[in-house]
């Protein structure tokens, strides 16, 4: 039995893969991919690299936000707990513990405010959260406390890129009104 190239014709040899000629074309193609492989490695590498270092700077903001409203809502339950600022780091501290993560690469401060709540819109004023009284008075609206909590981390990348630095400070801040009873 022939094979194909020896029943084709000679002039439709010229052109197909039969053709001495393109055999010697096709040979030297052969090692293309493998080198268009090496060139992308890198690229899709940093690529991914990117991706993960991205999703580990989202997940520590989330911690970050979720420890300061812990602090707030521990310090909105009554007007004592609202000035104990050792029990609202305690609580924020706990929060960032419990999700794993160091709570010496966290620091937690917590102020108190008041004012005068008049249909949403709340007008700050001088007031002691202490003995509960306030300096000014309101009288369309109610006297309100307000808690707000600041959570700040430093995210701390796992490779060094040129151009972006190496850590990043990460803070969130949380504010809620304190229970009055």
């Amino acid at each position: 039995m022939k094979g194909v190239c020896e029943l084709q014709t000679a002039s439709a040899i010229r052109g197909s893969s039969c053709d001495p000629r393109a055999r010697g074309l096709l040979r030297s193609q052969s090692g293309q991919s493998l080198v268009e492989v090496a060139l992308l490695t890198p690229i899709l590498l940093a690529l991914l690299l990117g991706g993960i270092e991205l999703g580990r700077y989202a997940y520590l903001s989330i911690l970050v936000g979720n420890a300061a409203r812990a602090g707030a809502a521990y310090g909105a339950q009554s007007l004592p707990q609202s000035v104990d600022t050792t029990d609202i780091e305690t609580a924020a501290d706990n929060d960032f513990q419990n999700n794993g993560q160091n709570i010496n690469n966290l620091t937690v401060t917590s102020t108190t405010s008041c004012g005068c709540d008049d249909g949403g819109t709340v007008t700050s004023a001088a007031c002691s959260v202490t003995a509960n009284t306030s300096a000014g008075t309101c009288a369309a609206g109610h006297w309100v406390v307000m808690v707000e909590v600041t959570a700040s981390g430093t995210f701390t990348s796992l490779f060094g890129y040129p151009g972006i630095p190496s850590s990043i400070a990460v803070s969130k801040t949380s504010t809620l009104r304190v229970a009055q009873q």
